[in-house]
């Protein structure tokens, strides 16, 4: 499981560097062609990995319920970020991989509800959510990388 916790750490890493340096209008800017923008992207990675690890394991978010609320999966960018909400959301970025290894490592992780994922694949267990959230992160990393090209 290291591993899997490494590519996560590693690609919000990456995220966050791809990131670094784009203004407030760049981040929430939605080029013709796509549905939402770096900011929501971002946003959406943290809520994400929280719905598949923790909600579906029967846990807390370690995210608010409004971050959820506007992130989650089927929104599209209805608000915008402050620069002090982003810079909330970039810690829980960098921060929550390290959090997940510890609880995973505690054993907090006892059951798991099962879930079919839009792509159709069947988490049954919190090594699949991990390996699948990994995935997911990395469809989102590509879409930021093409966003930062047209902002």
């Amino acid at each position: 499981m290291n591993k899997q916790f490494e590519v996560l750490k590693k690609s919000r890493e990456l995220v966050l560097k791809r990131i670094d340096g784009l203004s407030m209008e760049q981040l929430h800017k939605i080029p013709e062609g796509f549905k939402n923008n770096i900011a929501w992207n971002v946003a959406h990675l943290v809520v994400t990995q929280q719905l598949l690890h923790y909600k579906l394991s029967g846990l807390n978010c370690l995210a608010s319920d409004e971050l959820i609320e506007n992130y989650r999966k089927g929104t599209s960018p209805t608000v915008t970020l402050s620069e002090e909400e982003l810079e909330e959301v970039k810690e829980l970025l960098i921060g929550l991989p390290d959090t997940l290894k510890e609880d995973f490592e505690a054993g907090i992780f006892t059951e798991y509800n099962t879930y079919e994922t839009s792509t159709g694949f069947v988490l049954d267990s919190i090594e699949s959510a991990i390996a699948f959230n990994n995935l997911h992160e990395g469809i989102h990393l590509g879409t930021i990388m093409a966003l930062t090209k047209l902002v």
